[in-house]
């Protein structure tokens, strides 16, 4: 069962560093999953199959539809009372980044000849995540307007994406730099978040919310780079 736990505005600050190191840590080994897990895929999974993932709108729909449901699963999983329940969600979670983005990263992997532009891609990422996480804990600037804009932002983004798939629509640049900044806004929120609404126990469910946002930047920062070499 869940340990008992405080809320985080009212915790003591070694009550809060202590959520704020095992949330952080928790980011650090999602993020290590990923990487093993796709390793793995990528080395079991012929290219083939890999690419024919993305051969049919209705097929790439159908593997958009259900990480989408796996991800509310996983969500809920993670802020569950139960701690094992909270490690399963989380490694659900990983799981169903590390199938998203295998044909992408195949791709990546293609187009560079080896891991040079996801290793940029990454490295952007983990530095724009570094310094809005820094933005956050030292202006201690109130961030919960942005629940507002995720909202609409995502649905907007959600609706553009299942178009641009059913209509063949090419989705630039213009897109992925969009979907950047709610990516950017995500983290300010979450981050925002982890100060001021969680309880000290919530560290897994927490850990998710911010790799969700980290990944989803990251995502659109290597179609961003990919882009530019087409």
């Amino acid at each position: 069962m869940e340990e008992q736990s405080t809320l985080i505005a009212y915790a003591s600050d070694l009550e809060k560093a202590s959520f704020y190191k095992k949330t952080y840590l928790h980011v650090a080994l999602a993020i290590l999953a990923f990487i093993v897990v796709e390793t793995i895929l990528m080395n079991v999974v012929p290219t083939e199959a890999i690419l024919w993932m993305i051969s049919g709108k209705f097929l790439w729909l159908f593997l958009i539809g259900l990480f989408w449901l796996g991800s509310i699963l996983a969500d809920r999983l993670t802020f569950h009372p139960s701690r094992e329940q909270q490690y399963l969600g989380l490694g659900l979670y990983v799981l169903l980044e590390a199938i998203i983005f295998l044909p992408m990263i195949t791709i990546a992997w293609i187009y560079s000849g080896g891991g040079d532009m996801i290793l940029q891609a990454a490295g952007i990422t983990m530095f724009m995540f570094v310094g809005l996480t820094a933005v956050v804990f030292i202006t201690k600037a109130d961030f919960s307007f942005l629940r507002t804009v995720l909202v609409i932002g995502g649905f907007v983004a959600l609706g553009v994406i299942v178009m641009g798939a059913i209509f063949g629509w090419n989705l630039g640049l213009w897109f992925s730099t969009a979907m950047v900044i709610l990516a950017v806004t995500s983290i300010l929120y979450q981050t925002h978040q982890l100060r001021n609404d969680y309880h000290t126990g919530q560290y897994v469910g927490a850990a998710l919310k911010l790799f969700a946002s980290v990944m989803l930047l990251f995502w659109y920062i290597l179609r961003i780079l990919m882009s530019r070499r087409n």
